[in-house]
C-alpha cells in the first residue's frame, strides 16, 4: 500500500506543469438582486461549445477551458436572453452579470437545454434510478428511508435507528448487492459510517442500479447496486449546520463545511454528524409475547422496547486540489466514526435480551485522484483507493432471561418463585466479550482512453483484502487462540462504450476476471499425553471465474429511450457471509460455494415531456433473474419449526440454497405541474421461487415452486410535494409533503405456515418545511407512520409507531 500510494504521489507532483487551461466561475442575478436558478448558459469559442445550468446562487461554472475569448449565451423561462463575451487569460477568472426580468419569454428562443447529470446517467442504457438529495436534506429523512421509496428498492432493517439493514433490489439481495460510498464498498467503513447515519446533508445524489453496473463500479456483483455520491463541490465556501429531536428520545445534529483557496485550488471538505436515541418504541403485534411463572405465553403483548440505545459519532475530512494543471480533483481524507448499540434481541423478537450490546470504531485513510487528458488528450484516469482499521466489540454476560415488559422471567422451584437462568450463562448462547479487529485495503482504478469521436475504451482494477482476528476474551488464556482470516479479491475489467447512429443508440460491452482467495486460521486445545496443546487448522480455499455483460439504450424518438442490459457473473461469499458476523447475530458458514447470477432487464424511460405547465416522465422495466447456489440467509434449525412456539429463533447463517428464478416488473410516473406541484408513483411485483427440481436423493424437491421467504415481493410508493410561496411572509417557501407506502403480504419460513405470515401494511408520512426569507434558515416537521399502523420487516421484528420530528437548518455561504 504504502508503494503504491508513493508511486502516485510522485507521478502527480511530476505533472504539476502539465497544460495551459484557465477556469471560468460565473454568477447570475436577475435585475431585483436575486439570483438566477436554472438558467442556461451557453458557451462558445472557436470548436469549443459547452452548455451547463446555473445553481441556487444564480453560480456556474467552466472549466479547463485553453487561454482565448469565448461568446457566453444564458436563457431564462423568466427574463430575456442575454449575451456576453469573455476572455480566459489567467488561471481562474470570474464573471458576473444581470438578467432583466420579463413577464413572457417566448419558449422558441429557448431552443437548448443541458442534460442534467440525473438525465445523462439515465439514459446510458442501464437500469438505474437517481435520488436526489436536495429537499430531503431539509427535512427528518435518513438515506434509507429515501431509498425505501425508490421502485424497486426495500430496505430490510431489524427495528429502529441503528439496527441492521440488508438492501434488496427486486429480489436480490446479499452479496449480490454492492453498496458504495463514492464507488469504494460501504464495508470499508464500518458498521458506525453506514447509509442510517450519514447526514443527507452529506450526498449529492444516490445512484441505484439493478443488474449490469458501469464501469467505475465493477465487481463481482449481479442483482445491482446503490452508491452515494458524496458532496465535492467546493466552488464556493460555505457552512451547514443542522439539529433535530423527536419521537423515542431521538438527537441528530450534523455540520458540513467546503472551502477553497483560489489561486492555488487548494480545497477543503468536513463533515461530522452525532446522533443519540433510546429507540423505546412500543410494540404490541405477535412478535412481542410474555411468559408468566407457569410457563403460560401471552401473546400478542403491549410493550415498550428497552435495551436498545443507540449513539453513533463520526466525521469525514478531506484535504486537497481541484481544478488545477495536474488534477481535476486530488484529495486526501480521513474518515472516523464509532458507535453504540444494544442488541435487544435475535433475528426474530421471541426472546429479549439485556446487557447484550457491541461497539464499533473505524479509522479510514482515503485517497481520491481523477485527471482528464491524462498524460495525453482523451486519457482519463482516476484512482479511488481506502485503508481502513475497524473494530467490533460485543459482550453478552447476563445469564438472566427477561420478558419484554422487563421484568426478570420466573419459574417454579421447589416451591418458590426464582429467576430464570439461562442455559449457557448469556443472553445468546454462552457468555462471552468478543474483540474483531479487521484490516481493510480497498483500491480501485480506472483508466479510460477515447479511441475514436464517441468511442471509449476502459480498463479498470479492483483489489480488496481484509484481514480480520476474532478473539474470546473472556477466555484469552492463549493469545495463540485467536481465529485469524483472511479474504482478497482481484477483478480485472474491459469495457467499451459507443455512442452510434447520431448518438441515438449506446452500448456499453463488460468482460471480467474475478480471483478470489480466502484462508481461515483456527486453533484449539486438544489433550494430548494429558497436556493441554494448542491445536492449528488452516483452511484455503481459492476461486475463479469470467464474467460478461452488456446494455444497450436507443433513443426511437424524442425523449423516448428503450433500454435493455443483459449479465452472466459469479458472486463471491463476503466476509461477514464465510466468518460471521455475531453482533448480527449471524453464524458462519465457511462451506459457502460461489453464486451464479443470469440477469436479462427491458424497459423504457418516457420524458421529460412539457406541455405548458406540465411535466411527466414514465419509467418501466421487466426483469428475468437465474440464480445457481443461490446465497441467502436462513435461520438454524428452520425445518424444524412447526408451530408458532418453536419460532424462537436467535441466529442465523447464510446457505446456498440451489436454483431460483425471479421475474418481475417495476414502474414509475412521475407529474409536475408549474414547478410547484410534485407526484410520483411507483410499484415493483415480482416472483422469486425455488426452482431445483430433484433434491439430494433423487426425488422431487419439496421445496420445489415456493417463494423464497422472508421476501416482500409487491411495494408500492407514491409521493406528492407542494410548495407555497410568499405564504406567510415575502420571498418564502413553504412545501408540504405526503407519501404513502404499501409492502404487500409475505411469509418468514419455508412451507408458508399461517402463523409466518407478515400481513400486508400501509404507512403515510406528512412533512412540512419552511425556508425564511433569507433562505439561510430552514425549519422542517415530520410525522412518520401518521395513524400508527402496525408495521414489520426482516424476520416479523416491528418498526416503530407513530414518530414526530423537528428539524432546523443554517447555511452559511460564501463567508471568506
Amino acid at each position: 500500500m504504502k508503494t503504491y500510494l508513493t508511486s502516485i504521489f510522485l507521478l502527480l507532483f511530476s505533472l504539476f506543469g502539465y497544460s495551459q487551461n484557465g477556469h471560468l466561475y460565473g454568477e447570475i442575478a436577475f435585475n431585483n438582486d436575486e439570483p438566477v436558478l436554472g438558467a442556461q448558459v451557453v458557451l462558445r469559442g472557436g470548436s469549443i461549445e459547452r452548455i451547463t445550468s446555473s445553481g441556487i446562487d444564480g453560480e456556474f461554472a467552466f472549466k479547463n477551458l485553453p487561454y482565448g475569448t469565448y461568446t457566453i449565451e444564458t436563457h431564462s423561462l423568466e427574463a430575456k436572453p442575454h449575451t456576453i463575451e469573455a476572455e480566459i487569460n489567467a488561471v481562474e477568472q470570474t464573471l458576473k452579470y444581470v438578467l432583466e426580468i420579463t413577464e413572457f419569454q417566448d419558449l422558441e428562443e429557448v431552443h437548448l437545454r443541458t442534460k442534467t447529470k440525473k438525465e445523462k446517467i439515465e439514459e446510458g442504457g442501464f437500469a438505474v434510478a437517481i435520488i436526489d438529495t436536495k429537499e430531503a436534506s431539509l427535512r427528518n429523512l435518513t438515506t434509507n428511508e429515501l431509498l425505501d421509496r425508490s421502485v424497486g428498492v426495500r430496505i430490510r432493517q431489524n427495528g429502529g435507528i441503528g439496527s441492521n439493514v440488508e438492501y434488496n433490489l427486486n429480489g436480490m439481495s446479499g452479496s449480490t448487492i454492492g453498496i458504495f460510498i463514492d464507488g469504494l464498498e460501504l464495508s470499508t467503513y464500518g458498521q458506525s459510517f453506514n447509509l442510517n447515519n450519514i447526514p443527507t446533508s452529506m450526498i449529492e445524489r444516490i445512484e441505484v442500479y439493478k443488474g449490469v453496473l458501469p464501469s467505475h463500479l465493477t465487481g463481482d456483483y449481479a442483482g445491482g447496486a446503490i452508491n452515494v455520491v458524496l458532496k465535492k463541490d467546493v466552488s464556493q465556501n460555505n457552512i451547514n449546520l443542522a439539529t433535530s429531536y423527536g419521537s423515542f428520545n431521538t438527537f441528530q445534529s450534523d455540520v458540513g463545511v467546503t472551502l477553497r483557496e483560489k489561486k492555488t485550488g487548494l480545497s477543503f471538505r468536513g463533515a461530522a454528524f452525532y446522533i443519540y436515541t433510546d429507540n423505546s418504541y412500543e410494540t404490541w403485534g405477535r412478535s412481542t409475547t410474555y411468559v408468566n411463572h407457569l410457563g403460560q405465553i401471552t401473546r400478542p403483548y403491549r410493550a415498550k422496547r428497552f435495551n436498545n440505545t443507540y449513539k453513533s459519532i463520526g466525521g469525514r475530512f478531506e484535504a486537497g486540489f481541484t481544478d488545477t494543471k495536474w488534477a481535476d480533483q486530488f484529495f486526501i481524507g480521513y474518515n472516523g466514526s464509532s458507535n453504540y448499540k444494544e442488541i435487544p434481541h435475535g433475528v426474530t423478537m421471541a426472546v429479549p435480551y439485556v446487557g447484550r450490546f457491541n461497539e464499533t470504531a473505524a479509522k479510514v485513510i482515503l485517497l481520491n485522484y481523477s485527471k482528464k487528458d491524462f498524460l495525453t488528450e482523451n486519457l482519463a484516469l482516476n484512482i479511488n483507493g481506502a485503508q481502513s482499521y475497524r473494530n467490533t466489540f460485543l459482550q453478552d454476560t447476563v445469564g438472566i432471561a427477561y420478558n419484554w415488559d422487563g421484568t426478570m422471567r420466573e419459574v417454579i422451584e421447589y416451591g418458590e418463585r426464582v429467576p430464570l437462568k439461562t442455559l449457557q450463562g448469556g443472553q445468546q448462547g454462552e457468555k462471552t466479550m468478543l474483540d474483531i479487529d479487521r484490516r481493510i485495503t480497498n483500491i480501485r482504478s480506472n483508466l479510460g482512453y477515447m479511441v475514436a469521436h464517441r468511442h471509449r475504451v476502459s480498463l479498470n482494477h479492483k483489489y480488496e483484502g481484509t484481514k480480520r482476528t476474532d478473539e474470546d476474551l473472556l477466555n484469552a488464556i492463549n493469545q495463540d487462540l485467536a481465529t485469524k482470516s483472511i479474504i482478497s479479491q482481484n477483478i480485472v475489467s474491459l469495457n467499451y462504450e459507443a455512442e452510434t447512429f447520431n448518438r441515438k443508440l449506446k452500448t456499453n460491452l463488460l468482460g471480467k476476471y474475478i480471483s478470489n482467495r480466502t484462508k481461515q486460521t483456527k486453533s484449539d486445545i486438544v489433550v494430548i499425553n494429558e497436556e493441554n496443546t494448542v491445536v492449528t487448522k488452516d483452511t484455503l480455499t481459492t476461486n475463479s471465474n469470467f464474467g460478461y455483460g452488456g446494455t444497450l439504450s436507443f433513443n426511437a424518438f424524442t425523449d423516448f429511450y428503450l433500454i435493455a442490459s443483459a449479465e452472466n457473473s459469479f458472486i463471491a461469499p463476503s466476509e461477514n457471509q464465510l466468518f460471521g458476523a455475531p453482533e448480527i447475530n449471524i453464524l458462519p458458514n465457511t462451506n459457502l460455494n460461489p453464486e451464479q447470477n443470469i440477469n436479462y432487464n427491458l424497459g423504457f424511460r418516457f420524458g421529460t415531456l412539457e406541455i405548458d405547465k406540465h411535466k411527466f416522465s414514465v419509467y418501466a422495466n421487466a426483469f428475468w433473474r437465474n440464480g445457481y447456489d443461490k446465497i441467502t440467509q436462513q435461520v438454524v434449525d428452520e425445518s424444524e419449526i412447526e408451530e408458532e412456539a418453536d419460532a424462537d429463533i436467535q441466529t442465523t447463517r447464510y446457505v446456498n440454497l440451489g436454483k431460483t428464478q425471479a421475474r418481475g416488473y417495476e414502474a414509475e410516473l412521475i407529474y409536475i405541474y408549474n414547478n410547484r406541484l410534485n407526484t410520483s408513483f411507483n410499484f415493483s411485483k415480482f416472483n422469486n421461487v425455488f426452482k431445483q427440481e430433484l433434491d439430494e436423493n433423487g426425488d422431487e424437491h419439496s421445496l420445489l415452486g415456493q417463494q423464497v421467504p422472508n421476501e416482500p415481493f409487491f411495494t408500492i410508493n407514491a409521493n406528492i410535494q407542494y410548495r407555497f410561496d410568499n405564504l406567510f411572509q415575502k420571498k418564502s417557501i413553504l412545501n408540504t409533503y405526503y407519501t404513502i407506502g404499501y409492502v404487500g403480504e409475505y411469509y418468514t419460513v419455508w412451507g408458508q405456515p399461517e402463523w409466518s405470515k407478515t400481513p400486508s401494511q400501509l404507512t403515510h408520512d406528512l412533512g412540512v418545511s419552511y425556508h425564511f426569507p433569507s433562505q439561510n434558515l430552514i425549519a422542517s416537521i415530520d410525522v412518520k407512520n401518521l395513524f400508527n399502523a402496525e408495521v414489520y420487516d426482516n424476520f416479523a421484528i416491528q418498526k416503530p409507531g407513530r414518530g414526530i420530528y423537528f428539524k432546523l437548518n443554517y447555511i452559511i455561504n460564501n463567508f471568506l
